[in-house]
């Protein structure tokens, strides 16, 4: 299956990231204690699978997140890396983040995937994302699950979602 979006889309959606939070950030998404290092756009797709959801009140087909794929830019516009299952961002230096969720908020904007705060270690070499140790996505736009049909016909379908958001860097103060 194909989302219906096209390139114009993908670029408005674009257009909406790397500005000031459209909301105040809720305080459980500001780490402690750490500063900002760098705020990056990205722009990209979040991947769904049609799967069994195993262990649920409805075990039917759903839509399942699976990845995020999308490229980083810095506030000049320029491709500093990318975004990527695991989920981790890495930068060409060899820099490289893998982050797991501490909290989320729901979007201010509608149709828009959550914004997050997320715990970052390095796995990857010294360099641009070495020093991060939180990451807070906000901004986002676009992204959430397909409203294509999924069921037991479209079993193992996976729909590519556009979306946008900023990631804003964090290291110890």
């Amino acid at each position: 299956m194909k989302t219906n979006f096209t390139l114009a889309s993908v670029l408005l959606l674009a257009a909406c990231a790397s500005q000031p939070p459209q909301a105040p950030v809720p305080e459980a998404l500001v780490p402690a204690g750490e500063r900002v290092i760098e705020r990056v756009s990205a722009r990209g797709v979040q991947i769904y699978e049609c799967r069994v959801a195993y262990g649920t009140a409805n075990p039917g087909p759903t839509w399942t997140f699976v990845a995020p794929e999308a490229e980083l830019f810095d506030g000049q516009g320029r491709s500093i890396g990318k975004h990527y299952a695991g989920p981790h961002w890495e930068a060409p230096d060899g820099s490289k983040i893998s982050a797991t969720v501490k909290a989320r908020a729901d979007a201010p904007q509608a149709g828009a995937i959550p914004w997050l705060l997320l715990t970052a270690k390095s796995v990857g070499g010294n360099g641009r994302f070495a020093a991060v140790t939180s990451v807070q996505r906000v901004n986002t736009v676009g992204g959430v699950a397909p409203t294509a049909k999924c069921d037991p016909a479209t079993r193992g379908a996976t729909e590519r979602v556009p979306y946008t958001a900023d990631y804003v860097l964090f290291g110890r103060a």
